[in-house]
């Protein structure tokens, strides 16, 4: 069964992967990185065919170059400089940096090795390439299609009866969709609609070439990815300071405009500590990816109420600054988080699978993380069990030890 070409736009990424990727460019260019495509469904196989389209479909993507339209959209961009953009302009993705075979329990296995320039550009576009194959070659597509809008219509159709009111949020679930179409008819639906909705508004989408498309907000800041490089890619320093050394290299970057923090990398107890007074000034809040998001929630509403009641400074009250939830969302509890917290700070949403991939089959539950940089392990350690992702068992325990220590001895 032969697909259509899957990624057609070079843009068709999160916007993180551009704000991380001039980040990368400008200080850590010759870091090196490898990744590891995991499948956590413990009963979904690729058989050979997929695995050829898969290859196929990914040999298609690193044909694709960046247009000077494209080229243009980017630099309009507020933070994305001219230099970053003209390597963009000589960019390709390279066939030669993916090993790409069988040897895994779920049938396929890929890894990508290379500069981090270059292969942490590759993590979402492979992921929606191997979810699209997956659910074209194993599925009757115009039937799960057919599901999928079913679906969407009744969520539109929530938002704007006011069953659920969700205020701001995003659309993020490009590495896990259904299928290209369906991605564009969600943010199209869901965007278009706002005028009509009780209390919600979708602000965006995280994926740059729909934003572009439909004319709506490209929506991100960064991923586990930047802390877990910078804080453990080199020798020299202490990963449990990873947090302190990710938030330097990107407040140097960016200055005033850094987006929001994402906490749970190493753990919200060494962030807390690293989040230190002209970090929670410059950061314009922090985003939810695992664990309680309740206690999570109230952890960082204080926070920022003791650095208000301390300085009595405006750019740390609670109010002013954003809880961003992005970890596992559907609407219902999207709206409950929005009630309980909307009168206390900010809130918003970034909501991936359930929009992106809502139908009466399953769907794929995939990751492909960096496990290595510059030959040394790298490791996640989630709030929530099953989400860390690391080849190597001692690393993890050692990691464990330095933290640990750091929170002991602070």
């Amino acid at each position: 069964m032969k697909l259509h070409q899957i990624i057609t736009s070079l843009l068709e990424t999160d916007l993180y992967k551009f704000s991380m990727g001039q980040a990368i460019y400008h200080k850590f260019p010759s870091y090196k990185t490898n990744w590891t495509f995991k499948c956590r469904n413990a009963d979904v196989k690729f058989n050979s065919e997929m695995v050829e389209e898969i290859k196929e479909q990914i040999h298609a993507y690193c044909a694709l170059r960046f247009t000077n339209e494209e080229l243009e959209y980017l630099s309009k961009i507020e933070w994305l400089h001219e230099d970053y953009i003209e390597h963009l302009q000589i960019w390709k993705p390279r066939f030669k940096d993916f090993t790409i075979g069988t040897d895994s329990p779920c049938g396929l296995s890929i890894e990508a090795k290379g500069t981090w320039l270059n292969t942490s550009m590759y993590e979402i576009p492979i992921l929606a390439i191997v979810n699209e194959v997956y659910f074209r070659m194993s599925y009757n597509y115009n039937e799960i299609f057919e599901q999928y809008k079913r679906k969407l219509e009744e969520k539109k159709n929530w938002l704007i009866s006011g069953k659920f009111n969700l205020g701001a949020f995003s659309e993020f679930g490009l590495r896990r969709r259904l299928s290209a179409e369906a991605q564009d008819l969600a943010v199209k639906t869901l965007c278009e609609n706002n005028k009509n909705y009780k209390e919600s508004k979708c602000v965006g989408t995280s994926n740059v070439y729909l934003a572009k498309k439909y004319n709506v907000v490209p929506v991100g800041t960064m991923a586990h990815e930047f802390i877990m490089c910078v804080g453990q890619g080199n020798p020299m320093y202490n990963p449990a300071y990873s947090n302190k050394l990710a938030m330097k290299a990107w407040t140097d970057e960016y200055g005033v405009l850094n987006g929001t923090y994402l906490t749970d990398t190493i753990g919200d107890e060494a962030t807390h500590l690293d989040m230190e007074y002209t970090y929670s000034i410059l950061f314009g809040g922090v985003r939810h990816d695992s664990g309680d998001p309740y206690k999570w929630g109230e952890e960082w509403i204080s926070h920022y109420q003791k650095y208000y009641d301390k300085y009595h400074d405006e750019r740390v009250n609670p109010k002013n600054k954003t809880l961003l939830f992005s970890d596992s969302l559907d609407f219902k509890r999207a709206s409950e988080l929005y009630s309980y917290f909307k009168s206390k700070i900010k809130v918003a949403f970034g909501i991936g699978t359930y929009i992106a991939n809502d139908t009466d089959v399953e769907p794929l539950n995939i990751v492909m993380k960096v496990t290595e940089c510059n030959d040394r392990p790298v490791a996640k350690l989630s709030n929530a069990y099953g989400k860390t992702m690391c080849n190597d068992d001692d690393y993890i325990e050692y990691l464990h030890k330095t933290i640990e220590w750091r929170i002991n001895h602070n």
